[in-house]
């Protein structure tokens, strides 16, 4: 079964080149090289906009070629997958637009999105020094010009691409009164304030993405002009928050690609590395982790692709969507390298011993992801403070049901982003988790006729009874608003894995059949990849599943998706490369 989105991304990759390859420019001892000397990426990134992929930072109706946000997804996923530095920091042009295109006017989009294919880099700047995640105590000012413009001062910190960038979306308190409503976005142009007003903040030097530009701006009554406010004036917070749906469902292309990469070192590793004078990848306890970690990178890949397309189809319900995605999937990804640099051993923290060293930098690279753009404390806070309405709704048998199956069924287009949709509050509930009766059905019915898929739908069924205990256990807390107990996190971990799961069936339900037919083929057949990974999480919910067949199937499945040069993905994306590339 090939997918729009996945022939895209095999298009970046095979012209990109082979990372191995001799005088290719995205080439791993590239990557490694600047990592070594903390210096940007300048040239890989001109490379991606040689290609075009900064056009797909763009929508489409302002200029752009970004049509749908699986485009984004897989592109990034991509880049990803050869150096996180990368894309954080060519990537961060499209968290740095993002509120124009969730509030601008269309003129101001449209000009975002010129000077964007232009290649200028946009940031956006939230965080200060003494205040972080608290962005209600933002203390960068705008005060008011008898011309209707502003004069900003103060200092945003630990701003990716703050010294690169030309513009700026910047956070801008505009109002001395307390609350949500004293603040602004405003699009800061660099090259339309004078170079007095402002400087930038020596780079920060990080543990991680070394050669990325972390760090900071300081303005001094930088006179700003009053078109560059986005949206209205004092509507800055709430722009935030819906623009932080889209880029933390984003984030999710970043731990996938650390992932696939990753998995790929070890795989090839176990294949080669011998112990006891046997293979390592025949040893029953390196097995039993490779196992666990393909089903993990499956799972996250299922709730990525149904977060991706439920950007168009439950924009509504993106308040809950993007912090379940947020929070499992880099935390997952954490869990996957720590799982693999068991097997690794001391190589995980070598330079030049095994594929050039690279693992150690994908770890290092990969712990960032989960703190920018809210960290996992912040998004299972919103998951807690939306247990009362996900609780009734999951009472009512309410959400979004014809949203979540076009999010699952691939074949459906999509239709394009509707901003005005976006809530901060997920008003009726969930239809990924409204959606799980159903695919259970539909899941029974293919076992009836295929016993097959008798073990998948026991793992299902108890999947039912675990989802609702968890809702039990969330209305216990659904008045938790401030001084929220550390039960209540524990309980919106353990929603984030029945959604996570809710989505994965979602996934198997809308597409097996065309998938059993694909070059993935064998992941798919007798519900192999739902298995594996349903059992993996009710393994994760206290619920331990010993299913050793499947997970031995599956990871033969993965042996062999990678032997014939594909990702080892849910759906087929070759590794192959072009000598001399077009775009993307």
């Amino acid at each position: 079964m090939d997918h729009a989105p996945y022939l895209l991304a095999e298009q970046l990759e095979r012209d990109l080149g082979d990372p191995e390859g001799p005088g290719v420019v995205f080439s791993h001892a590239n990557s490694l090289a600047l990592d070594e000397t903390e210096e940007f990426p300048a040239a890989i990134c001109r490379r991606l906009e040689e290609l075009g992929v900064h056009e797909y930072y763009v929508p489409a109706q302002y200029g752009g070629r970004l049509e749908t946000y699986e485009q984004v997804l897989q592109l990034i996923r991509t880049v990803a997958r050869r150096d996180l530095t990368v894309a954080i920091g060519h990537g961060k042009t499209y968290l740095g637009g993002v509120c124009v295109w969730v509030a601008g006017s269309p003129e101001q989009a449209t000009a975002l999105g010129a000077d964007i294919k232009a290649g200028l880099p946009v940031s956006l700047g939230l965080t200060e020094r003494a205040h972080g995640s608290d962005l209600l105590a933002g203390e960068v000012q705008g005060v008011p010009t008898e011309d209707g413009g502003w004069l900003v001062s103060g200092e945003k910190w630990l701003i990716n691409n703050a010294t690169r960038g030309s513009l700026l979306s910047l956070l801008t308190r505009t109002d001395p009164a307390a609350g949500p409503r004293a603040f602004s976005v405003l699009l800061v142009d660099k090259r339309a304030i004078p170079q007095e007003s402002y400087r930038h903040l020596p780079k920060i030097h990080t543990h991680g993405i070394r050669g990325a530009d972390i760090s900071g701006i300081a303005f001094t009554e930088a006179p700003v002009a009053g078109s560059a406010v986005v949206g209205e004036a004092g509507s800055g917070i709430e722009i935030v928050l819906k623009a932080l749906q889209l880029t933390r469902t984003m984030c999710a292309a970043l731990s996938l690609g650390a992932a696939d990469h990753a998995l790929a070192i070890v795989l090839d590793f176990v294949e080669e590395r011998e112990l006891y004078g046997r293979k390592l990848v025949e040893l029953p306890q390196a097995r039993h982790l490779l196992a666990g970690a393909a089903a993990d990178v499956l799972l996250d890949e299922a709730l990525a692709l149904t977060a991706s397309r439920g950007v168009h189809t439950l924009t509504e319900e993106l308040s809950v969507t993007a912090a379940v995605t947020k929070y499992l999937v880099p935390t997952g990804t954490e869990g996957v390298i720590a799982d693999l640099t068991k097997l690794l051993g001391a190589r995980a923290f070598l330079k030049d011993v095994h594929a050039r060293g690279m693992f150690q930098k994908v770890d290092r690279d990969h712990r960032i992801v989960g703190l920018f753009d809210g960290n996992t404390l912040v998004n299972l806070s919103s998951l807690v403070s939306q247990f009362r309405s996900l609780v009734r709704g999951y009472r009512r048998g309410t959400g979004g049901l014809d949203g979540a199956g076009a999010a699952y069924d691939l074949a459906r287009p999509l239709p394009p982003l509707a901003p005005e949709r976006l809530s901060l509050v997920a008003r009726y509930g969930s239809g990924v988790i409204a959606s799980l009766p159903g695919s259970v059905e539909a899941l029974r019915a293919e076992a009836d006729a295929n016993p097959a898929y008798k073990p998948a739908l026991a793992h299902a069924e108890r999947l039912v009874a675990a989802v609702a205990r968890v809702h039990e256990a969330m209305e216990a807390h659904q008045n938790a608003l401030t001084d929220v107990p550390p039960e209540a996190f524990d309980v919106a971990r353990s929603y984030a894995l029945c959604f996570a799961a809710a989505a994965a069936l979602g996934i198997w339900r809308h597409n097996h059949r065309a998938a059993e037919q694909g070059r993935t083929a064998g992941l798919w057949q007798d519900g192999l990849w739902l298995r594996a990974t349903l059992a993996r999480v009710l393994g994760r919910l206290g619920e331990p599943t010993d299913d050793r067949e499947a997970a031995e199937a599956l990871l033969e499945q993965v042996r062999a998706v990678r032997g014939e040069g594909l990702l080892p993905s849910l759906l087929p994306l070759a590794l192959k490369h072009n000598d001399e590339g077009t775009s993307c």
